[in-house]
């Protein structure tokens, strides 16, 4: 399977969701470069507002990525399977699979809201985007515009 995933995880809490610091979590890239690296693999960028949302990133295999990649006919299938369930906002009914010919790529954002149990500690917060490549793609293709592009993102309050 020819196919190249950037997943792009960016976390804050509910002291980023105004003002300067959320203009500095809003401006932060949502695809970067790829890393020269044997395929297939994932390339797992991390943003968070306790280090500034400065990227750091690592090399990973495609399987510890949840998304669901199955090829069939000549195209990739692609889902990202919702994780953890009990942070969800509300989602009104997911959308299906996008299948992807060679050549295209597909742009999938998610996003999840967590409270402590006792309600202690304040809110925080996920932004989850997936860049989903299949075929062969150039170094710095999540940096343009995508193919496909799927906007899961629910209301967080």
């Amino acid at each position: 399977m020819d196919v190249t995933v950037q997943w792009v995880h960016i976390s804050w809490t509910k002291r980023s969701r105004g003002g300067i610091a959320a203009t500095r979590r809003n401006a932060v890239p949502i695809g970067f470069v790829v890393p020269d690296a044997s395929t297939p693999f994932a390339h797992l960028v991390t943003m968070s507002e306790q280090h500034d949302f400065q990227p750091s990133d690592t090399i990973t295999d495609v399987t510890s990525v949840d998304v669901s990649l199955r090829e069939a006919g000549g195209r990739l299938r692609v889902l990202p399977r919702i994780s953890p369930l009990f942070a969800q906002p509300p989602r009104p009914r997911r959308p299906p699979a996008v299948w992807l010919a060679p050549g295209q790529w597909v742009r999938w954002h998610l996003n999840y809201r967590f409270s402590s149990a006792s309600g202690m500690q304040d809110w925080s917060y996920w932004l989850d985007t997936f860049n989903i490549a299949y075929g062969s793609v150039e170094d710095d293709v999540f940096v343009g515009a995508p193919s496909r592009l799927v906007d899961e993102r629910g209301p967080v309050r």
